[in-house]
């Protein structure tokens, strides 16, 4: 079910699993991943080719994830150029600065961090922490990322961030060529449903990151209450275990039809999946390539959800980014 594709207009092709990294960094104390577990996985995708793309972002790990991706690539004798490495234009960190001069200093660590001199795929940034007004101003980062493409700093540009209705106002502007949609579009989430067959529609290349809900579709019994970044409801708590019934009398992994949801949808380009290290990749390589009857899919696709995580998201509270990744 792991393939190649076309990455809307940019010219460039997705791994249609794309190994999110945000997680790839080490804290002050000394948690986190370590390096060697980094490079390891990273091996496994140079030998195997089959996951060829890393999605990454300038504040992921205040900028260790970069490092690290330059890093494991150069300890396995590689470089960007055997992977696609995408990552995102970000605000400083614990500011609302979204200023042009910001986006270039966001590119330029970017391009310090990985080792090279044009990034080929960048996203905007959760651009819900600014206003719609900044965010389009002649000063703005949609105007320097514009500008940035043109000179041919950086090659495709995409928009990533939360609320799909303000997803859909910068599909709109016809400035962008993919869109990074998380959380939104799961076995028990489906609000940005409209948004990925809009973008898809319009071209661009659609990504749908954390299929799992950050771990709530991981396995059932289910072990946590939590979805995304708050405190699941009691309807999408009865999803999650309604949904695990089934796939567990079917025999199938909670996570692998959690994942094949996304996989399967034609409208979606690539999914991000967080991975840490070698039994991550593994895993999901196993999960990806489950046999999922078209019964059970219809039963899961019976299932009912909570109303307000099929229609508009316009109270999105518990879903507020920590801006720590959205990867799972």
């Amino acid at each position: 079910m792991i393939g190649q594709r076309a990455l809307g207009p940019t010219g460039l092709t997705v791994s249609s699993v794309i190994a999110g990294a945000a997680s790839w960094h080490q804290r002050p104390d000394g948690s986190g991943i370590a390096p060697e577990q980094t490079v390891d996985l990273v091996g496994a995708m140079l030998r195997d080719r089959v996951v060829t793309t890393i999605d990454t972002s300038n504040n992921y790990g205040f900028g260790g994830s970069e490092s690290r991706i330059a890093y494991a690539l150069g300890r396995n004798g590689a470089t960007t150029k055997d992977v696609l490495v995408q990552t995102k234009a970000d605000r400083a960190r614990g500011t609302s600065d979204f200023s042009a001069p910001r986006m270039r200093r966001s590119l330029a660590e970017s391009m310090e961090r990985l080792g090279v001199e044009h990034l080929p795929m960048v996203y905007l940034h959760d651009p819900e922490n600014t206003t719609w007004e900044a965010a389009m101003s002649d000063d703005g980062p949609v105007a320097a990322l514009v500008a940035a493409r043109d000179e041919g700093l950086i090659g495709g540009l995409g928009i990533s961030g939360g609320p799909p209705d303000m997803l859909r106002r910068f599909v709109d502007t016809g400035h962008f060529d993919a869109l990074i949609t998380h959380n939104r579009f799961t076995l028990v989430q489906r609000t940005a449903d409209d948004l990925i067959g809009h973008a898809a529609a319009k071209g661009l290349g659609v990504l749908n990151a954390a299929p799992y809900g950050r771990g709530i579709l991981t396995r059932w019994p289910r072990e946590t209450d939590t979805y995304a970044y708050g405190r699941a409801s009691k309807p999408m708590l009865a999803a999650v275990d309604r949904i695990g019934a089934l796939c567990h009398d079917a025999g199938v992994p909670l996570a692998a039809a959690a994942l094949q949801w996304s996989l399967r949808d034609p409208r979606i380009t690539a999914t991000v999946v967080g991975l840490q290290d070698r039994s991550d990749y593994e895993r999901t390589l196993e999960l990806a390539a489950v046999d999922i009857s078209d019964e059970l899919w219809a039963a899961i696709e019976a299932v009912p959800l909570d109303r307000a995580h099929v229609s508009r998201p316009d109270a999105e509270g518990p879903y507020t980014r920590p801006h720590e990744g959205h990867d799972d």
